[in-house]
């Protein structure tokens, strides 16, 4: 009689506690093996090629390379592969950005212990598995204007305090051009003013002032 087979997983995360946590969690189940580890994008897409796991474990936030361009990086070289998103953030654009990345899952750190290793097998089985507070979140949201690449460099310029004129300074742009910006943030973040704005961008994943 053949063994049964293991759901075969990598975990990435920059943080080693959360790592070991999450590996002692994982090697404790008679149905799951850790085959790898990494601490970057950049490892995570070493170690994928190297182990091929059934279910990758993916924080976004992390140096060298973040978790959504390792994302991106491996579903573009691996299709299939099955990649769930851990994240202390639940701003609902880094959601998104994630799940049309090709994330198959996405868990808020806090819920690990409760629900890591349903979402494991749920996601090996070719399901996917998103917490009920992000699916409404995403709901709220979805027809939303999102902000282009040039407001978000404007909007990480506000929330450090910087004037229309040192912004325009700093990106190269007329006055005219960063003012417009700011109106068109304002208005897609149904924000009240910029403070507002940065306090909204911050709760949805825009920006990271960590």
């Amino acid at each position: 009689m053949s063994e049964a087979r293991k759901i075969r997983i990598l975990v990435v995360d920059d943080h080693p506690f959360l790592r070991e946590g999450i590996v002692g969690a994982v090697n404790s189940q008679s149905d799951m093996a850790m085959i790898g580890e990494a601490s970057n994008g950049e490892e995570a897409i070493e170690q994928f090629r190297l182990h091929r796991p059934d279910v990758t474990l993916m924080d976004l936030q992390m140096p060298t390379m973040n978790g959504t361009d390792a994302i991106i990086a491996i579903r573009s070289e691996f299709p299939t592969a099955r990649i769930v998103v851990l994240t202390a953030y639940r701003g609902d654009v880094q959601a998104l950005r994630a799940l049309k990345a090709g994330a198959a899952g996405y868990l808020l750190k806090n819920m690990l212990r409760k629900e890591l290793l349903d979402t494991i097998r749920v996601v090996d089985s070719g399901r996917r598995r998103i917490p009920p507070e992000i699916a409404r979140e995403l709901g709220e949201h979805i027809v939303d204007d999102e902000l282009s690449n040039r407001e978000i460099e404007v909007l990480r310029l506000i929330a450090t305090g910087t004037s229309n004129k040192i912004i325009a300074t700093q990106l190269s742009l007329a006055e005219t051009t960063v003012k417009t910006h700011v109106q068109n943030i304002l208005i897609k973040l149904s924000a009240n003013d910029r403070t507002h704005a940065v306090t909204i961008a911050i709760k949805r994943g825009y920006i990271d002032l960590a």
